[in-house]
């Protein structure tokens, strides 16, 4: 009788997907979470809580464009406002994830922005951008791209050169995605050395590696609305180097 013949398990190099919300939750350090079950002191002015900022006063002569309403922020662009409606917190990490429930309507926008506002050599501390719509998910690696102050200057100059559009190309990724008008959607970010991911509603919809998304010190993420959403239970956490 032949003896029972064990073959060895056969690696083929590929490393296991990672399911990023579930080490996000087991592996990293919760760092802030806000569900804004609170009440504005004054319905007049903007009172989001402690450490939230908006661009209200610089960007929309004061008039108010954020609402803590029913539980949530009610994030509405102000028709004099020059620029799309920014939500900002700080925050602290080289490796590390946000999570927020996004409800968009037709025709909206939500981008998570990253920054670094003690970085020179970038436009307004720009690091990295998020941009969710109800079709796709973008993702931007800023600092070594749109918003270097040197590739920047270039643009503005007008070049269009084959060689500053691939640069600028490289830098930037989209994925389709599906997100239904007026219904409430998880979105979690993932920094992890110089690549970038993102997940809908617990499901990994693509990654992108750029160098700039390693930048250590990823200090204050931006929300921005460039005409409304609604936006709720924020959660940010600094995760380990693997």
């Amino acid at each position: 009788m032949l003896a029972a013949l064990t073959l060895p398990l056969i690696s083929t190099g590929a490393e296991e997907p990672r399911n990023d919300p579930r080490w996000v939750r087991t592996e990293g350090q919760l760092q802030f979470k806000d569900r804004f079950e609170r009440e504005e002191t004054d319905p007049q002015r903007e009172d989001l809580g402690p450490g939230w900022t908006t661009s209200s006063a610089e960007r929309a002569k004061g008039n108010k464009q954020v609402a803590l309403s029913g539980g949530f922020l009610q994030i509405t662009r102000h028709p004099v406002a020059d620029h799309a409606v920014s939500v900002r917190h700080p925050l602290e990490f080289a490796n590390g994830a946000i999570e927020a429930r996004i409800r968009l309507g037709a025709g909206d926008d939500f981008t998570m922005n990253f920054a670094d506002m003690e970085l020179p050599t970038v436009h307004a501390g720009h690091l990295s951008l998020t941009r969710w719509t109800l079709k796709d998910v973008t993702m931007t690696d800023a600092k070594t791209g749109i918003f270097d102050l040197a590739l920047r200057e270039r643009r503005l100059k007008g070049e269009k050169s084959p060689e500053l559009e691939a640069l600028l190309a490289a830098k930037t990724r989209t994925f389709p995605c599906a997100l239904t008008p007026g219904q409430w959607h998880t979105v979690l970010v993932v920094f992890e050395g110089d690549e970038m991911r993102v997940s809908l509603d617990g499901k990994a919809v693509g990654a992108h590696r750029s160098i700039g998304f390693a930048h250590p010190t990823k200090r204050l993420i931006r929300f921005l609305v460039s005409k409304s959403a609604e936006l709720d239970d924020v959660r940010i956490w600094k995760l380990p180097a693997r």
